[in-house]
């Protein structure tokens, strides 16, 4: 017990040299290094509770050509390239778990429950817009493209949400059907820890997880105001 005592003692010792010599050689380089200083400010902060449990996510691009071209296109590019839109999409199907109540879980057998779930729910958000020249192969800079003002933004943002809901609204209900498969395996592999076997019921209620409200990540903002 003594040896090992000592044995002990005598690494904390060589521990504390160590650390101590790498502390004053990085000071010395401090020292000569030029002085910087680096100031940061949160501008907005918003923080909320949630309880998603996710099923499955979707990440998808859709290219938009018009043959008509589009209205915020100045004439003289369509005149010269051939241009169609890219549409970064990304989306999300999940459960609220907060939404569950005691009512809706029953005691069907010994470590046997039925639970009945809320109805699947989509976000979705667009993560990316740009313009591409088929002609050249390459894409464009959308502030090079697009003159932007709030009526060429609306616009814009209009034809991303038209795109976004006939690309969802036709492969919507394979992708629910994936998500509550998803979740229902989550649940049963979570509660298996536990030694309880649950049967996942889900609501009737009506609640769709087609397109509804779309949200657009910063950068695209970024894209959009040249900010």
């Amino acid at each position: 017990m003594g040896d090992a005592l000592l044995f002990m003692f005598a690494g904390l010792v060589v521990g504390g040299v160590i650390i101590g010599a790498i502390a004053v050689l990085l000071r010395r380089k401090g020292d000569g290094a030029p002085l910087r200083e680096v100031r940061s400010e949160m501008l907005a902060e918003k923080v909320r509770t949630v309880g998603k449990l996710v099923g499955l996510e979707v990440h998808a691009k859709e290219i938009t050509t018009s043959t008509k071209g589009w209205a915020w296109l100045p004439p003289i590019l369509l005149s010269q390239a051939k241009i169609a839109m890219i549409f970064s999409y990304e989306k999300q199907y999940f459960v609220d778990l907060r939404r569950i109540r005691a009512r809706d879980v029953e005691e069907i057998g010994p470590g046997r429950f039925r639970m009945s779930v809320p109805p699947v729910e989509g976000t979705l958000r667009l993560s990316d817009v740009s313009p591409y020249d088929i002609q050249a192969g390459r894409i464009l800079g959308l502030l090079d493209v697009i003159q932007m003002n709030a009526k060429t933004q609306r616009e814009l943002m209009d034809e991303a949400r038209y795109q976004a809901t006939a690309l969802f609204e036709k492969n919507d209900e394979r992708y629910l059907n994936e998500a509550k498969r998803s979740i229902t395996n989550q649940i049963g592999a979570l509660l298996s820890l536990f030694e309880v076997q649950v049967e996942v019921v889900w609501s009737d209620e009506a609640r769709s997880a087609v397109t509804g409200e779309m949200s657009v990540e910063p950068e695209v903002t970024r894209k959009l105001t040249g900010v």
